[in-house]
């Protein structure tokens, strides 16, 4: 853009440049993290939505086409009212009847949200009726929860409500947090949302799919959490995995020697 405004050709390319950083700074957000993202951002512009299903189902009938078995999922995030997956399954429908209408094969998916705001767990019984599964994004409900940002809060003040204060005339440190809750799910508060947000969706929709996916899904005490409140999976980055697998299975053997011992 400098070097259209430098030497002055195409003025029509440099217009149409400076539009596009027109609208580009409309959108800046004071707080992008509970702003313009997610399924709002589809719902503004539908054909993000359009494009990103169109995508997934036309690779899904490719590999089908080559003899491949798969059940793509289609997630959509940041949901907090049942009217907005409610529009976006409508949409990813209609696109999804037109690329097996082209294709002449069918595909079959799953539809389901994250569920990463307080207003979704409470009122899941309503959005569950829209999905297949659930899968809990417990970093930003645990954001969204404490009403913290983690990227600012680790670096300024979260650490240090779990190693302690320190206050003038006290001789141990004053601890505000027994560990910090986007390492460990914080069972008493974002744990309680989970497990309503398990009891109501499944008692709307009984084949309901529950899980989490972020950080909390490598964390051994988080694991067993998920598995005393009946998810059927959990998600985490790869190198936890191995540990993760080894914290389901603890769980597992313990919830069966608790049942046995009863």
């Amino acid at each position: 853009m400098t070097k259209l405004e430098t030497t002055g050709e195409n003025p029509q390319e440099l217009a149409e440049k400076r539009k596009m950083l027109e609208v580009v700074g409309s959108m800046r957000e004071m707080n992008p993290m509970l702003g313009l993202r997610g399924c709002r951002l589809g719902l503004l512009f539908p054909q993000i939505n359009v494009m990103q299903t169109r995508a997934i189902l036309e690779a899904a009938i490719e590999l089908t086409k080559q003899g491949k078995r798969l059940h793509p999922k289609i997630m959509i995030p940041l949901v907090g009212h049942a009217n907005e997956l409610k529009e976006v399954r409508r949409q990813l429908e209609a696109v999804a009847k037109q690329v097996t209408a082209e294709a002449g094969v069918s595909i079959e998916y799953k539809f389901g949200t994250m569920i990463e705001l307080p207003r979704a767990a409470l009122t899941a019984d309503q959005i569950a009726k829209l999905a297949d599964f659930f899968s809990f994004g417990t970093n930003d409900l645990t954001q969204t929860t404490f009403g913290i940002s983690r990227d600012d809060a680790e670096g300024k003040f979260l650490l240090k409500y779990v190693d302690g204060l320190a206050e003038p005339g006290l001789k141990e440190k004053v601890k505000i947090l027994p560990v910090n809750p986007f390492q460990t799910l914080d069972r008493e508060g974002v744990g309680q949302l989970v497990q309503m947000a398990v009891e109501r969706g499944r008692a709307a929709n009984p084949h309901l799919e529950v899980g989490i996916c972020g950080e909390h899904g490598g964390d051994p005490d988080s694991i067993e959490f998920c598995h005393q409140i009946g998810l059927d999976y959990v998600s985490c980055s790869p190198f936890r995995v191995p540990v993760a697998r080894l914290a389901a299975v603890q769980a597992a053997l313990s919830s069966a020697q608790k049942q046995v011992s009863e």
